[in-house]
């Protein structure tokens, strides 16, 4: 596998954290918070700790996406250096 697909895999696997609805720190928590919110309830998580987690792997996803624009996008290049190779 290319580097550049690693690297979109890293994406996709950061941003499925987010979304997960097993992920602690997953959508589901501000749609929890959101809702108690709606109905004046106390806020079952600590929004502020919640975010700042999810920024962490939010610039995690901007610096890859960053580093993929540098990167060759061939699919087959570690395929090809193998065949020049053999």
């Amino acid at each position: 596998m290319s580097k550049y697909l690693e690297k979109q895999q890293e994406i996709i696997n950061l941003t499925a954290k987010l979304a997960s609805d097993t992920s602690s720190i997953g959508d589901w928590k501000f749609s929890k918070c959101y809702e108690y919110s709606l109905t004046g309830r106390e806020l079952p998580y600590d929004v502020e700790d919640l975010h700042a987690k999810r920024q962490v792997i939010r610039d995690q996803i901007n610096a890859i996406q960053e580093e993929l624009k540098t990167l060759p996008q061939d699919e087959d290049e570690g395929e090809d250096e193998e065949e020049q190779l053999g």
